[in-house]
């Protein structure tokens, strides 16, 4: 089995990370932060909402048990990707809709995947998530990790 990767914004990272833990092929998830400036940032550094970095997930998967455009579905509908830099009652860039791709493989599904989204009737208005490339993801602390499953809670309920 080769396995691939991909990561993942969509607000508050610990309810995102729920959402991929329960599909079937996911091998691994881990909680990070990824597209800003900051080398190595810490939580409290992501939270000033100065370092460009969004709250992320990194997900390790088996190509033949879930798809990439499976985990895109899963992306799109574990949050509101019309909502600029906010999710629930979580409000910063940190909190922003990204997909961080790896390859132009992915960088194509992506773009496929949010033209289609575009076109369903019902969505509250226009689409801000972003796709860019992934540069470098930095691991939360280990407190973040698993943050829902330690705790025995299925989700945050947004």
């Amino acid at each position: 089995m080769t396995s691939q990767v991909a990561t993942f914004a969509a607000g508050c990272f610990w309810g995102v990370e729920a959402s991929f833990m329960k599909i079937h092929g996911v091998i691994s998830t881990t909680v990070g932060y990824t597209g800003g400036c900051t080398e190595n940032p810490t939580y409290e550094e992501v939270c000033t909402d100065r370092t460009g970095h969004a709250e992320s997930v990194q997900v390790v998967f088996d190509p033949e048990k879930v798809s990439y455009d499976g985990l895109l579905d899963v992306f799109w509908s574990s949050h509101d990707p019309t909502t600029r830099n906010r999710q629930g009652p979580d409000e910063g860039t940190q909190y922003r809709s990204v997909i961080f791709y790896h390859d132009e493989e992915q960088r194509k599904a992506a773009i496929r995947s949010k033209e289609m989204i575009e076109t369903k009737k019902g969505l509250k208005g226009r689409i801000v998530t972003e796709i860019v490339p992934l540069k470098k993801f930095y691991r939360a602390e280990d407190y973040h990790q698993k943050y829902f499953e330690r705790r025995g809670i299925d989700s945050c309920g947004i």
